[in-house]
């Protein structure tokens, strides 16, 4: 059995229509998601980085041991998931950037891919991560 730990990034919403939405309530719609209501919304969300399971461990091991970057990403482990969204974004970048130093160059790619995710969320608050440890 193989282990990986996949890392997928929002890449667009749309509302699930299975019934036309009637004029008068599409209103209520707009009005909802931009308030931030998500009534019938669907993330969709792509594969944008993935590892072998020893290697992330081995990764996440180069962030300062004890800081709240590496105890984010020990969530893997710990719970088979995480979020990684824009509360998230300056502190896992400090962290990513301080370690790269210290990293194979196999590292230094996942950490520059990481980097640009987070710059990604940075740009545009809505976009987040879902970090998630799948077995074959």
């Amino acid at each position: 059995m193989s282990e990986t730990v996949v890392f997928s990034q929002l890449s667009r919403k749309f509302i699930d229509e299975n019934d036309a939405t009637p004029d008068q309530a599409q209103q209520v719609v707009y009005y909802s998601l931009a308030i931030g209501h998500h009534l019938g919304v669907i993330d969709c969300l792509e594969a944008a980085l993935s590892c072998p399971w020893q290697a992330y461990l081995a990764w996440i091991a180069t962030l300062e041991e004890g800081s709240t970057a590496r105890r984010k990403m020990e969530g893997v482990p710990k719970y088979g998931e995480i979020v990684i969204d824009s509360n998230h974004v300056t502190m896992l970048a400090n962290a990513f950037d301080k370690a790269l130093a210290r990293q194979t160059p196999e590292q230094q790619a996942w950490s520059k891919t990481m980097l640009s995710m987070l710059h990604d969320i940075h740009q545009e608050s809505a976009i987040y991560l879902m970090v998630r440890r799948l077995r074959d």
